[in-house]
């Protein structure tokens, strides 16, 4: 199977309502070739999973700005002023999580998981209308997993069979995203043939990915 494919046919698979993870931190590693495209095609009533809200004019700020999530999950939304304002307002549901939390969830969500217990959260708002589970005399939140429909994510280098690396801090969370979605669509700084990056640097196999674009 060919997995490279332009950024159109790329994007032709993002539909109005669906649940999408985006790569990043802080907009590194974050794919803005696809945030350009996203906003270009006006797709709209998305539910949004990252880190953070990102910048902006950078990351998933630029959807933000273009009001293009019904909802956005992540851990912190401060780099973003309009994130808050749209969340202040209403326009814009907001579940915020603890930064280590929603990593774990994500990767319960790739694992086939029901869930993770944390004591994170446990005595704050974060419980409000979670389970607490009681394990050797310590309480615990169950936090459920998350899934998505679509996983968009940057690599330093993919070959041609989907094998990725992502270059120092663009790491992040792109290679938990990679497991966690009925989708994987890759932004690539660089395609290469099967064989170039040593196996020994492989960060996400290539079993993961379903489309690739390099950008």
């Amino acid at each position: 199977m060919n997995k490279i494919v332009t950024l159109e046919e790329a994007m032709s698979h993002i539909k109005d309502g669906m649940t999408v993870m985006i790569g990043g931190f802080m907009a590194a590693g974050t794919p803005e070739k696809f945030m350009d495209a996203l906003v270009e095609k006006g797709v709209k009533n998305l539910t949004l999973i990252g880190n953070d809200a990102g910048w902006p004019d950078r990351g998933i700020g630029k959807l933000l700005i273009n009001k293009q999530a019904k909802k956005m999950i992540a851990s912190h939304i401060g780099l973003n002023p309009e994130a808050g304002n749209q969340m202040n307002a209403g326009t814009l549901e907001m579940e915020l999580v603890p930064q280590g939390t929603l990593a774990e969830r994500i990767r319960a969500g790739g694992n086939g998981l029901g869930g993770l217990l944390t004591p994170t959260g446990v005595g704050t708002i974060v419980e409000e209308g979670k389970q607490k589970i009681e394990v050797d005399g310590v309480e615990y939140l169950l936090e459920k997993p998350l899934k998505a429909d679509i996983a968009l994510i940057s690599a330093s280098i993919a070959d041609k069979r989907g094998n990725l690396y992502f270059n120092k801090a663009t790491k992040n969370f792109n290679p938990l995203m990679a497991t966690a979605a009925d989708i994987v669509i890759v932004g690539a700084e660089k395609i290469v043939e099967v064989g170039e990056i040593d196996p020994n640097d492989v960060m996400t196999p290539g079993l993961f990915v379903d489309y690739m674009v390099e950008v």
